[in-house]
């Protein structure tokens, strides 16, 4: 389990609009990775709707904001292009970053078990370290408590 201090374990993955982003190659200022269950749901649309909304309270505040599920690319410019987002959505289709940051794990939903991620954020320092983590996010108020989090830096 990723704690604080930790060094960031580092991706490259596709996004939306077709290129790779990787994580070292933004070091020097704040990153916030978002990680959700899937694209166009409740709780989903909700939170990415949140961040794009404070967007530019985050640029203002150097740090990039990064959204991080299983969806595919396609599904990601649906999903962006449906509630004119404005964060990137990263396509994590075999779970490789998920896995490295500790989110994907087994849930049980109606009975039913099976595995997916769990709504996780990762504030990520100028220096590539996790420098706070939300586990089981709830998501009113979870953008604005991380963007303060980011100016505290």
């Amino acid at each position: 389990m990723l704690d604080t201090g930790d060094l960031a374990p580092d991706f490259t993955l596709p996004r939306d609009g077709g290129e790779e982003i990787t994580l070292s190659s933004l070091r020097g200022a704040p990153v916030v990775l978002f990680f959700y269950p899937r694209d166009d749901t409740s709780g989903c649309t909700k939170e990415a709707l949140a961040f794009t909304a404070l967007r530019a309270d985050f640029e203002a505040a150097g740090a990039t904001v990064l959204g991080i599920s299983k969806d595919t690319v396609a599904k990601h410019e649906k999903f962006r292009d449906k509630h004119a987002l404005e964060v990137p959505l990263l396509s994590d289709a075999e779970a490789q970053t998920c896995e490295a940051y500790g989110v994907w794990k087994e849930k049980n939903m109606y009975g039913k078990q099976f595995f997916g991620i769990e709504r996780s954020t990762f504030l990520i320092d100028g220096e590539g370290r996790i420098a706070r983590a939300w586990r089981k996010v709830k998501v009113p108020g979870h953008a604005e408590e991380v963007l303060e989090a980011v100016k505290s830096l």
